[in-house]
């Protein structure tokens, strides 16, 4: 029988993974204290990075769904559980793995989807959904002001040609 402290630790990750739109797996083998602090930081307030214990986490996460994951949970694992923006997320992680080569993205999952530690690269590559969202919106914005000038062309040419077709009666009444 399971003991009480490890299946309430089981049951608040399989929370997380289920709150979660996304999550990462990483090693931090030799970063200190001081710099996992400072991971945390970088990660903002959309993500929650805890050191976990693998047999617990790949329970919970089995328990959320997740069996994706399962090869990954080997070696000093920490997961970073993510609520908000995932690109936001990835490119903290990315940046910080930069700077401190200790910390190894291993993988994850983006909406029950499991993703390799290059895919969570590419990720962090994506611009953030608020810049996206703006741009399709210049962009909408720019096809509905090129759609306008086509209609008011319309008519504008469409007076244009009467106004020829005017002029070049008026040409031929005179001339007769």
């Amino acid at each position: 029988m399971a003991r009480p402290d490890k299946a309430a630790a089981v049951a608040e990750l399989a929370d997380q993974f289920r709150s979660s739109s996304a999550a990462v797996l990483t090693e931090y083998r030799g970063l200190t204290v001081a710099q996992l602090k400072t991971l945390r930081r970088s990660l903002g307030d959309d993500a929650q990075y805890a050191v976990v214990k693998n047999t617990l986490t790949k329970i919970a996460a089995n328990e959320a769904g997740i069996s994706t994951l399962d090869d990954l949970f080997n070696g000093p694992t920490a997961v970073a559980f993510i609520t908000g923006d995932p690109v936001t997320s990835a490119k903290g992680l990315r940046d910080f793995a930069k700077d401190n080569p200790n910390l190894v993205i291993k993988g994850g999952v983006l909406d029950g989807k499991a993703l390799s530690a290059d895919e969570i690269k590419k990720l962090a590559d994506l611009e953030s959904r608020e810049v996206l969202l703006a741009k399709l919106a210049g962009a909408f914005k720019g096809k509905q002001t090129q759609a306008a000038q086509v209609f008011q062309a319309l008519p504008s040419k469409l007076v244009r040609t009467v106004d020829a077709l005017r002029a070049k009666q008026a040409e031929q009444g005179g001339a007769e």
